[in-house]
């Protein structure tokens, strides 16, 4: 063993100062469904509705990932780079996507999403659409079509006629399943449709857009053109057009900057924006400026602003359930959103109940049903009562609405404490379920609960019985009894939790090793209320030191003394409960002329295994009488688990 040592240089004078250890130590509506998208770009998303799958296509990646409807990946097909534009067939059968870098569209089975065919184009495609069976496409700033009906595969570029597109930033095309013979082109703030029910396309109106647009669309009754940015009374919006002449038509306001459009086989229109600090995606009915629901996206990457909408990643399910938005943060990472029942509006229910009131007297409850369109008098309300009897809800009588959508209905709580009043709208074919909620504070009476031995002092590893008395109550007559030692290593530990007996008591056990808090909680029932009470004991410490290095022990008087010779060292270990950073005071006492003085005392840290050896060098000389003993003091030995503990006095004495 290695030791380290203390000095005493003088029978009166011990230079502790020396000494060492001898061991050591030791608001908006919220999408449904969102995931990442394992792209690093998107160039066009397009929904398969009788598969119930989405296919986003990645320029950057090379690739086209499906996912279902929450977002899953199903399917990734590779090596496409440049693919872009994607259009779906009729029949759902197959999905075309434009590969720019190969100068080609390829097929895609949608039930096996395997690659059925590559047609080359003679050009980069970009935007498609599929009309009567014929797929059409961008390219540069015209646009051409692509027949696979026939035997051999038929492609005419080239389409625009005298149309003066001219824009750098993209050629856009728009179409819709409803309206046959029909497509929309656009770029540069040019406009036009054309009739392609014939072989080519064929010119019937052109005219003027807003610059700034990414995306266009037709409506299904055929008669409108939309933009993904246009100027209603010269602000941001959608901008709107007839197709039949390209006079500019009231469109649809939105929060800047305005960068999708879509269209949905209903008419329902899905309007999406640039904007960081605004909602992302929008919703109107088909000629109606205020949006019927909006969706805000979340912030994803802690910047100052949220997440938003790539340009032109908007699509419908054919059933309009849902509305699909791909979203961007600033580390480049994509998502796709579903969010749920767009045309739908989205009530609000509000219930105010009293903040208190008396058990089993009568309370009255009133609140307002609110939507965008104002839904009849006397639509009915479910109305639940949760309270500590019914903690899954008990159904009350249903509450009807006035014709301001206001609602009053009136309970006589049965149950004290927390009592909670939530009102429920079904919803229609045209609003989503809505509910809201308050709650009342119910009075209960006050009940006696007390706990044995606060303040009470014990010996180290003492069984103590704490005893908690449980005064009147309702129903439950259950205690639970915990105990939390002092230090942060040890968690509060629950003991019991059992009925008390006839005479209201129930006990626990606690092995004082440490000052404990013992708690004992009574949680309440219907007409008592909750109460915990606390007794905090405290346990001393485990001390005892070893005496070594000595030739006998023989008694002075009374006392049992150790005998060293004068030469040599004495060493003390001591033992004690451990904990981590403790420390052991060594306190070192010379008698002289009939009296015991204090010579130094000084703090020795613990070994993991709770001992401390400690040399104390010999003072040369005979007939010198000392004593030595170990404490624990609260607080100065590094931690406050304890209560102060001093060890027994070790009487030492020094011969030739």
């Amino acid at each position: 063993m290695r030791r380290r040592s203390i000095s005493t240089a003088t029978a009166l004078a011990v230079v502790l100062s020396s000494a060492a250890l001898v061991t050591g130590m030791a608001g908006p509506a919220a999408a449904d469904a969102a995931k990442v998208l394992p792209v690093k770009s998107v160039g066009d998303i397009v929904v398969d509705g009788a598969h119930r799958r989405v296919y986003v296509s990645d320029p950057t990646g090379g690739k086209i990932v499906v996912t279902d409807y929450s977002g899953t990946v199903k399917a990734t097909l590779t090596g496409l780079t440049g693919v872009t534009g994607l259009a779906l067939s009729a029949d759902s059968g197959q999905v075309y996507a434009a590969v720019k870098n190969g100068n080609r569209i390829v097929s895609v089975e949608t039930g096996t999403y395997t690659q059925t065919a590559s047609y080359p184009v003679g050009a980069a495609p970009g935007d498609l659409e599929v009309v009567d069976g014929r797929i059409w496409f961008a390219h540069g700033t015209d646009f051409g079509s692509l027949d696979v009906s026939g035997a051999e595969p038929v492609v005419h570029l080239a389409q625009r006629g005298d149309v003066d597109f001219h824009g750098a930033f993209g050629m856009f095309l728009a179409a819709d399943p409803a309206v046959p013979g029909v497509l929309v082109a656009g770029n540069g703030g040019r406009l036009a449709v054309y009739d392609v029910s014939a072989d080519g396309a064929a010119l019937r109106v052109k005219g003027d857009m807003d610059t700034g647009v990414e995306q266009l669309d037709l409506t299904p009754d055929g008669s409108q053109v939309l933009t993904s940015w246009g100027d209603p009374d010269r602000g941001y919006g959608l901008g709107a057009y007839s197709a039949t002449d390209l006079t500019e038509l009231a469109g649809y306001p939105i929060d800047p900057y305005p960068n999708a459009v879509r269209v949905a086989p209903d008419g329902s229109v899905a309007g999406g924006s640039k904007s960081w600090y605004d909602p992302d995606v929008h919703i109107y009915r088909p000629g109606d400026p205020v949006p019927v629901r909006e969706y805000d996206f979340p912030d994803t990457d802690n910047s100052s602003g949220s997440d938003t909408l790539v340009s032109g990643a908007l699509a419908w399910a054919p059933d309009a359930s849902r509305v699909f938005a791909v979203s961007a943060n600033n580390y480049g990472t994509f998502t796709l959103r579903a969010l749920t029942d767009p045309t739908k509006e989205l009530p609000t229910v509000k219930v105010s109940a009293p903040a208190a009131s008396e058990r089993a007297k009568k309370l009255t409850v009133t609140g307002k049903l609110t939507s965008k369109t104002r839904l009849p008098a006397g639509t009915g309300l479910k109305v639940t009562r949760t309270d500590i009897e019914s903690p899954s809800g008990k159904a009350l009588a249903p509450a009807k609405t006035k014709a301001d959508g206001s609602f009053s209905f009136t309970d006589t709580p049965p149950a004290g404490g927390k009592v909670t009043y939530k009102v429920s709208y079904a919803g229609d074919a045209t609003h989503a379920p809505a509910s809201g909620s308050d709650a009342v504070n119910v009075s209960r009476k006050a009940t006696t609960l007390t706990l044995n031995n606060n303040g009470k002092l014990y010996a180290y590893g003492k069984d103590v019985t704490f005893t908690a008395y449980l005064g009147t109550t309702y129903k439950n007559r259950t205690v639970s009894i915990y105990a939390d030692p002092f230090g942060s290593d040890k968690p509060k530990k629950l003991l019991k939790t059992a009925k008390v007996n006839s005479k209201g008591k129930l006990s626990a056990t606690v092995d004082m090793t440490r000052d404990t808090a013992v708690t004992a909680v009574f949680a309440g029932d219907a007409r008592y209320a909750a109460k915990t009470v606390k007794s905090t004991a405290y346990a001393h410490a485990k001390v005892s030191t070893a005496v070594s290095r000595h030739y006998k022990t023989g008694k002075i008087g009374s006392r049992t003394y150790y005998y060293f010779r004068k030469n040599t060292d004495p060493v003390f270990t001591t033992t004690m409960n451990y904990y981590s950073g403790r420390k052991q005071r060594l306190q070192l006492q010379v008698y002289y002329q009939g009296s015991w003085y204090d010579s130094g005392s000084e703090y020795f840290a613990l070994a993991t295994n709770g001992k401390s050896a400690v040399r104390v060098g010999a003072p040369g000389e005979s007939g010198i009488r000392a004593r030595v003993r170990s404490s624990y003091i609260n607080g100065s030995s590094g931690d406050t688990v304890n209560s102060t503990t001093h060890g027994a006095w070790k009487y030492i004495t020094f011969t030739n």
